[in-house]
């Protein structure tokens, strides 16, 4: 069983995941920490070194490798879906469950980051942080509605439909 959780970053995805996999029993991957151990850098390092281009190729890598994982939650960097193929690579391989925020509540959240430190938004003013997220989810969310599933409300709702959501198809969250 693999279950993909996809959404914009600032979304809880790596959160709720390592939660819904200390739940279910599941293993637990992040994309991003899995690319960089591979590096030995950190995203912001690699995008400054390489661009977001070969980040991308790196990502479409990475999806290869954990899309023959067996027993695992993946929370995948937010452009991942967006790329390639990625997304129907996705959906052959596992469940996906896209975790949806507005872009105002996406904005509340990441104000409460260190959001410089995230490449995308490293350059981007506070004040413009809520248009930018509002014109990026746009061109996101035609990729992320492809999820088999789509969860919201606080992060507590979000975790228990993703575990009922487990039970309901493959009887291994014990809720």
């Amino acid at each position: 069983m693999r279950i993909f959780l996809i959404g914009y970053m600032g979304s809880g995805k790596t959160t709720i995941g390592r939660l819904v996999a200390e739940q279910t029993g599941l293993n637990f991957v992040d994309t991003d920490s899995y690319i960089e151990n591979q590096q030995q850098k950190t995203i912001p390092e690699i995008f400054a070194a390489m661009g977001e281009e070969k980040f991308r190729e790196l990502e479409r890598e990475c999806l290869h490798e954990v899309s023959e994982l067996e027993d695992m939650i993946i929370s995948t960097g937010g452009g991942m879906p967006c790329h390639f193929d990625n997304m129907a690579l996705m959906n052959r391989s596992g469940e996906t469950i896209y975790i949806r925020f507005t872009p105002e509540e996406l904005t509340a959240r990441l104000k409460t980051t260190q959001i410089h430190s995230r490449p995308i938004l490293g350059s981007v003013p506070l004040n413009d942080l809520l248009p930018f997220i509002t014109k990026n989810l746009h061109i996101r969310e035609p990729f992320y509605n492809q999820a088999k599933f789509i969860v919201g409300g606080t992060d507590e709702d979000i975790f228990r439909q993703i575990c009922e959501y487990i039970h309901l198809h493959k009887k291994t969250c014990h809720i």
